[in-house]
């Protein structure tokens, strides 16, 4: 199912383009394939398009707020970045690579949770973090 289903992003800060599968509450999987059109590859790098790491961050996040946004639980709410812990890029993500993307709640209560993510192009790790959220009402 598209992600748009349950986020609110839209282009062209939804960095997701599909998902792979969602366990509602638990973890969740998605693809993001980077066409080499995206808006910021002319200005990351001039000559190298590189993909920012705080972008893959967000995809990551992203992909979290699909697995939490599945639990009717918490449908109508809004998870919001409430930090990032111990985040490490491994491999430049550039134009061409399809971002496998999965994130897995580790703590989950009514008003906050906490995901570790992990981005992997062919396998190898491209960033992984832990993400801390919280969650807010849509109105």
């Amino acid at each position: 199912m598209e992600p748009a289903h349950w986020l609110p992003h839209r282009p062209p800060f939804l960095l997701l383009d599909t998902m792979v599968s969602i366990e509602p509450g638990i973890r969740a999987s998605g693809l993001w394939t980077l066409r080499g059109d995206e808006w910021f590859f002319p200005g990351h790098f001039p000559g190298r398009p590189t993909t920012p790491g705080v972008l893959l961050l967000e995809s990551l996040a992203q992909c979290g707020g699909v697995a939490v946004l599945a639990d009717e639980r918490y449908r109508g709410r809004l998870p919001l970045f409430g930090g990032v812990e111990r985040a490490r890029f491994r491999r430049q993500v550039v134009p061409g690579d399809t971002v496998t993307l999965h994130c897995e709640m580790t703590r989950l209560s009514a008003r906050a949770g906490k995901g570790h993510g992990i981005a992997s192009v062919g396998g190898e790790v491209a960033a992984e973090a832990d993400l801390l959220f919280v969650l807010a009402d849509l109105t």
